[in-house]
This record gives C-alpha cells, structure tokens and sequence, in this order.
C-alpha cells in the first residue's frame, strides 16, 4: 500500500513539474490571431496564460482579456502589438520587447482607429508605448510604460496622441521614456497620471480644451509644456524637481486662455516659464492658489508677456522670485486681484493693522539682479559679497537703483492655505537617515577608541628639568 501511494505522489510530481514546463514554454502570437479569428464581433476572448512570441493584428471589434496572466513577446522587431479597428477593448497583457528602428517607431501598442479602451497592462522595454494615431474617443488607464534602455533623446514616447479627440488619459505610470506627447487632439481628460525620469512630463502641441488635473511630474527635464494651445487649465498637478537644461515645471508658449490653479512647483531650475502667453490682444491667463517653492527661478517670463492675473500664490524661497528673461519688465499683468496678491518670502514690509496684507507694495528692486538680466556669466557671484556689496551701493545712491520689474500692490503677510496634491512618490528618506545613523556609530566609536587610550602621565617641573638635562 506505502509502494503504491509512493508510486501515485511521484506521478503528481511528475505532471505538475511537466505543466509547469509547459506553461513557460513561449507559445506563438499566432494562437491567440486564431482565437480572435474564430470570435464574434463585439465577443470577449480571454487569452490562456502564458508567453506568446511574436507580433499580433487585431482586425475585428472584440473584447481581449489577459487577466494579467498573458505576455507578448516582440521579440525586439517592430510594434507587438496594432490595434487596426474600432470599439477594441484591450486589457490585461504584459507587452514587451518592441524594436526600436527610428524610422519605423515600433511601439508596444498602436490603435489606428477608435474608440478603443486600454487599460490595466504593462509595457516594459518598449520604444513607443501605447500610440493613438488617430484614435479618437478613446480610453487609455491603468497602464504602466518602462521605456527601453536608451540615451534620453533617442527613447520614444510613452503615450503619443496624434488627431484623436474626446480622449481620456489617467491613472497611467510612465518612466524612463521620451515624453507625454499631445498633438492636434483637443477635448483631452490627462488626469492622475505619474512621469517620472523622462524628458517632456506632458508635452501639448496644438491641443485645445483640455484639462490637466492631479498629476505627478517628478526628476523629468520639463513638467508640463503647452506649445500653441489654448484653453487648458492645469490644476493640481505635483510638479517636482524638474531640472533638465531648461527645467520648467510649467512652460507656456503663445496660448491663450489658460488657468493654472492649485498646482505645487517645487525644486524646479525654473518653476513656472512663460513666453508671449496669452498670445492674443483679449486673452486673459489666470494664475491663482500655485505653491511656487525652492526653485532656482520661480517665474520666469518674456517681457511682452501680458494679462496675466498672477494672485493668492505663495513665492516661498525661490532663489529668484520672478525675473524677466533678458531686459524689461512685467507691468503689463496684474500680480493682485480684488485687493489680494501673493505671498513673497522676501518681502520686508510690515501688517500692522493685522488684515493679513502688507501695509506696502512689494517692489523688487536689485540692482544685482539687473545686471545679471545683461550679464548671466555674472552668476558666479550670486550670493557672494560681490552681490552684497553691488546691492549696497544702490541702497546707498537711490539714482543706481534699477526699476521694479513688478508690483505687487496687496502682498500678503501670511503664506496662504492652499489645498495641494501631497506626491506619494517622494524620495525615500531612508538613506539620510542610514547616513545620520552610520555618522552616529562613527562618533560613538570614535569616542569609546579615544576613551581607552592609556592618559599621558603628569610631569611635574623637576621631573621636566631632570628630562631637559639628562
């Protein structure tokens, strides 16, 4: 009886190590084509788990289901997967492995007609991600895109959309890609998504009413650029240590009516950069409740910049607040509104009847400042005593000092409450504190080693002299 539960346990053994074989062997694309072959329009098809080799055309108005189960294998020649119809549902797949041919842009997934829905699968090693060329009506979320291995300016992007209105794009994860790129589509829903690592965290060309709400852009070159779109509005975006070589978190160039609300810029080279926006004589942009926080610059604009209404932000230890690129001023728009400005941590003016707005205009003056506007090779003296000693003179002879480059009539006396997004995808403090905790060991250590060290013996001064002579 033993011999034969013996026998029985070893054939289990035997068919689930043989299954398991079977199961990682990678299968061919072409089995899941059949399946999609032998479907109803409009049915669902969930895929058997496994690897599948090999690119897949999907032709025909079906529902594809991987239940995170299935992986396709490009097999690094061209896109793995294209999606040529409309109302495809596609979800749940590993993907990965496309080439990267510049000329060909493979991607991991490409729809070439919409609506389609993708969402839930993750693409890794790919050169573009997910493209919609044109694709509109579509739904893209849920996914995550790893681009490939590649010098910053050769990856492709992680989400492309060329001509495909009515799209919604959220809850995506991107790293190590291109850019976020939006072209000619307009109506656009970007929401939730997380860049990070890559060069242009949302790229906007030609893409008008669209809005861009509680996104994450972290360590990206840029954050967010919009480039001859009007009518977007940016609000609650995390936009974090952005410092590529120009390092925007927000750039505007030539758009017209746009709102940038609730937004936190902080540890950029430049938080917020404008250029010409808005762009036409009757367009108003709005700028209102931004934390502007620790970046090198925290606005820096063109001076034909215009008709901005820039009010309750809070400027908090910007290296430099708001300058000018090249010469002029921003008198042309308004940083207050309805008796309320902004917060400037550098403002030296006094509250005293304690209504929470300084009792003076904020008009920063630097002579430094200005000379730097001519001369940027004269950074190297920015908070040198150089710097103080430039600034002192024009304290000190008024018909130095250079004008305003703004005036904030109403600035505030407190930081505003501003209800902003936290980023959950903060650097880890975990190693400062291993650092904090292994300078700790050193010192404790060093202080025991020092402690044993046998005390040198007192001498007196007959022992000195005895010592002298001998």
């Amino acid at each position: 009886m033993l011999k034969v539960q013996y026998i029985v346990g070893l054939c289990v053994l035997l068919a689930a190590v043989f299954g398991a074989h079977a199961q990682d062997t990678p299968r061919s694309s072409d089995e899941i084509a059949r399946l999609i072959e032998s479907a109803e329009p409009g049915s669902t098809v969930v895929v058997p788990e496994g690897v599948y080799e090999g690119s897949l055309r999907i032709e025909k108005a079906i529902v594809l289901e991987g239940k995170g189960l299935v992986t396709i294998d490009g097999l690094g020649k061209g896109s793995v997967v294209e999606i040529a119809v409309g109302d495809v549902e596609f979800r749940g797949f590993t993907i990965k492995n496309s080439g990267s041919t510049v000329d060909q842009e493979p991607a991991g997934i490409r729809a070439f007609q919409g609506p389609v829905i993708i969402e839930h699968n993750r693409l890794e090693d790919v050169y573009f991600g997910i493209d919609l060329r044109p694709a509109g009506d579509s739904i893209i979320r849920y996914n995550t895109v790893i681009g490939k291995e590649l010098k910053l300016g050769r990856r492709g992007d992680g989400i492309r959309l060329w001509w495909s209105h009515n799209t919604i794009v959220e809850d995506n994860t991107i790293d190590a890609v291109r850019d976020m790129v939006f072209w000619y589509s307009e109506d656009l829903s970007v929401a939730r998504n997380v860049v990070t690592n890559s060069r242009y965290g949302l790229h906007f060309m030609y893409s008008h009413n669209t809005t861009l709400r509680d996104n994450e852009l972290t360590s990206n070159s840029v954050g967010i650029y919009l480039m001859y779109s009007n009518n977007i509005h940016l609000v609650g975006n995390s936009i974090i240590n952005n410092r590529g070589t120009s390092g925007y978190g927000i750039g505007l160039k030539d758009c017209d009516a746009i709102t940038v609300e609730n937004n936190a810029l902080l540890a950029n080279r430049v938080g917020m950069y404008i250029d010409n926006s808005p762009s036409s004589v009757d367009s108003f942009g709005i700028i209102k409740n931004n934390k502007v926080a620790f970046n090198e610059i925290g606005m820096l604009s063109t001076p034909i910049t215009h008709n901005n209404v820039i009010t309750h932000n809070s400027f908090l230890e910007n290296e430099e607040q708001v300058t000018v690129h090249g010469r002029g001023q921003l008198m042309l728009n308004e940083f207050s509104a309805d008796g309320v400005g902004n917060f400037w941590s550098d403002y030296s003016g006094f509250d005293q009847d304690n209504d929470g707005v300084g009792d003076f205009p904020h008009e920063p003056r630097s002579l430094f400042r200005s000379l730097l506007a001519r001369q940027p090779n004269l950074r190297i003296f920015l908070h040198s005593p150089a710097q103080q000693a430039i600034e002192l003179t024009a304290r000190a002879f008024p018909e130095l000092s250079p004008m305003p480059i703004f005036v904030d009539h109403s600035p505030l006396a407190r930081p505003p409450e501003l209800d902003l997004l936290v980023s959950s995808h903060q650097t880890s403090r975990l190693p400062m504190v291993g650092f904090a905790a292994g300078l700790l060991l050193i010192s404790v250590i060093s202080g025991w080693l020092i402690a044993r060290q046998p005390c040198l013996p007192v001498l007196s001064d007959s022992d000195l002299s005895q010592r002298v002579f001998v």
